[in-house]
């Protein structure tokens, strides 16, 4: 990878394995803006980051050389070799369509709290309304910075009430965002903590939060906590591999997690997410 700084402004020059757009626009996250053709404004770190990309390179703005290495790197997952997972995982015609059309996709190293609550407010709900729900709670009790508010910290959305949540949009799932912070609060969720602790013992725990099933755990151990094995299976991903592994057979989605995590490993959740990108983006699934 290669960059450079000029005017608080950083030129990415090398970019093997990254399309913004596939990144951002494949379900992983909420906070960002298409403001043009490859141009996107996101929040996420506690920060507001402009990005413009073209064929020979990737700009962001404002944005300097610590912060690209100490925020920004490991974020997008630049650290990573992709090739090799590429490599690794594409051990049959579809995957390797899928890798081919959906191959700039990074998954990002998002913040635990904003996406556990993210993915509690995702469920049975259209990316769109997602987005507003996040920016409402964002803007009722997150900071403003540049023009823009920053996803509240737990200290400032566990004096939230069920009143002020219904206001935001959540619908019922704002039992759900209540219970996550009482849990929390009382410490019996640590989300810190967490990060030290197996897969599955942080699954269960995760699941121990009114709402939170299998998928929207799997989606925040794959989407912040870097547990690339996981599946996050919802109703689209299972008849995405019930048309394309299963003849379309109806399957239970532990058999489809026994099969990925068979067939793919360790690298299990990046062959979900070209897959779901690939196949939602075509229109490819069950039915």
């Amino acid at each position: 990878m290669k960059y450079f700084e000029k005017y608080n402004t950083i030129h990415l020059t090398e970019q093997d394995s990254f399309d913004i757009e596939q990144t951002l626009e494949c379900g992983q996250c909420f906070r960002f803006e298409k403001t043009g053709e490859k141009e996107y404004r996101i929040v996420a770190k506690g920060r507001v980051l402009n990005i413009k990309q073209t064929e020979d390179e990737t700009v962001f703005f404002p944005c300097t050389a610590s912060d690209f290495e100490n925020i920004w790197y490991d974020y997008f997952d630049f650290g990573r070799d992709y090739g090799k997972i590429k490599e690794a995982i594409s051990d049959d015609i579809t995957m390797q369509k899928a890798i081919d059309f959906g191959g700039g996709i990074r998954i990002l190293n998002q913040e635990p709290f904003e996406c556990l609550i993210s993915f509690i407010i995702s469920q049975n709900n259209r990316i769109p309304m997602i987005k507003k729900v996040i920016k409402n709670i964002s803007e009722r009790w997150g900071v403003e910075a540049d023009g823009e508010y920053l996803f509240p910290n737990v200290d400032r959305l566990i004096n939230s009430d069920m009143a002020s949540l219904m206001e935001c949009k959540t619908g019922f799932r704002h039992k759900y965002i209540t219970d996550c912070l009482n849990k929390i609060k009382s410490g019996e969720i640590d989300l810190e903590g967490l990060k030290s602790k197996d897969t599955e013992t942080v699954k269960k725990e995760l699941m121990t939060i009114k709402g939170v099933g299998t998928k929207v755990a799997d989606c925040v151990l794959l989407f912040s906590f870097g547990r690339s094995e996981v599946f996050p299976t919802d109703v689209w991903i299972k008849r995405v591999m019930e048309h394309i592994y299963f003849e379309d057979r109806d399957e239970k989605i532990s058999d489809i997690h026994s099969f990925a995590k068979e067939k793919w490993g360790e690298y299990a959740g990046f062959a979900q997410q070209y897959l779901f990108y690939y196949a939602r983006t075509l229109k490819i699934s069950k039915n």
